[in-house]
């Protein structure tokens, strides 16, 4: 197959992890371009890559655009057939793309989510997610054996997992990442968006990165919490979740997550960011959910025990 790929690194600090990233694309065995969208990094990230990694392309920001606006300017400077979205704190396999590209053999692919796996290099981080019937993002297979990772359940809607690829013209039909989701949701959005266009979403489960997760954005932190809670806020408004037949679940589950937040780390940002997030989606038109695009087996029970598993 002879699409050519654009690999997107967004990065905000972080330049030890972004070293390490682009040297195992170095090794990769199919041609690419290397694209670094760096959001105003302070520790040299822009200097170090421009010396050490002279072919890789530069997008700089004079401040933090958020990461959705600065992967969007990312992405805007290439133009491959392929969209790989990579964390810095991912590295690919060196036969990563071989496996990879072929996944959109089929025209209505738009988008393909990789295997990536946690550090041991045999346990699943993810294959890409899933959503329950009010929304809710869970990152699906996490911590079953790497032997499991072509499963058909949990139902895969999007990727997401620190190595997310994307067939450009899908991309640019759908308009890419909302940039209101300046750091989490904006792949679900995407997603949604993608399958109303009439776009699916595969595994390519043979095509495998290694994924510190947590690594660039720490795990619990209060921009994580903040941001989460807010997308959280703005998507159930955005794709009209308190409309359907879920309205009461996705309260009762709202108010369960905050309030245990909320106890876990003394502050109200779960709460807050929630209702700030709703705010925002006020005047925007209502979307509503395209068919199949959430997993109805994932009940109210197994829905918290995901929420609160390996994140």
């Amino acid at each position: 197959m002879t699409l050519s790929v654009d690999v997107v690194i967004t990065t905000h600090q972080g330049w030890e992890l972004t070293k390490r990233c682009l040297e195992h694309l170095g090794e990769l065995t199919v041609a690419h371009t290397v694209i670094v969208s760096d959001s105003a990094s302070t520790d040299g990230t822009i200097e170090n890559t421009r010396s050490l990694f002279p072919r890789v392309a530069l997008v700089e920001h004079d401040s933090d655009p958020g990461y959705a606006a600065a992967t969007n300017h990312g992405v805007a400077v290439g133009s491959g057939d392929v969209i790989l979205l990579l964390n810095n704190d991912a590295f690919c396999r060196p036969d990563f793309l071989e496996h990879l590209v072929p996944a959109f053999g089929d025209d209505q692919v738009g988008a393909v989510a990789p295997l990536t796996v946690r550090a041991d290099g045999e346990t699943i981080d993810s294959v890409g997610l899933a959503l329950d019937v009010t929304l809710a993002p869970f990152i699906r297979l996490s911590g079953m054996p790497a032997q499991e990772a072509a499963a058909a359940r949990p139902l895969l809607v999007s990727p997401g997992g620190g190595a997310d690829a994307y067939r450009r013209s899908a991309w640019e039909e759908a308009g890419g990442l909302d940039e209101r989701l300046s750091f989490y949701g904006a792949d679900i959005d995407l997603a949604l968006r993608l399958r109303s266009l009439g776009w699916t979403t595969v595994a390519a489960p043979e095509a495998v990165a290694v994924h510190l997760r947590s690594a660039t954005s720490g795990h619990r932190s209060k921009r994580a919490r903040a941001a989460g809670g807010w997308a959280r806020g703005f998507l159930l408004r955005r794709w009209s979740v308190l409309r359907t037949r879920a309205a009461a679940r996705a309260l009762l589950t709202e108010l369960l997550v905050a309030v245990t937040d909320m106890a876990l780390s003394r502050d109200t940002i779960a709460l807050r960011s929630r209702v700030s997030g709703w705010s925002a989606a006020g005047d925007l038109p209502r979307l509503a959910l395209p068919p199949g695009a959430v997993d109805r087996e994932i009940g109210f029970v197994e829905s918290l025990r995901l929420r609160w598993a390996v994140k």
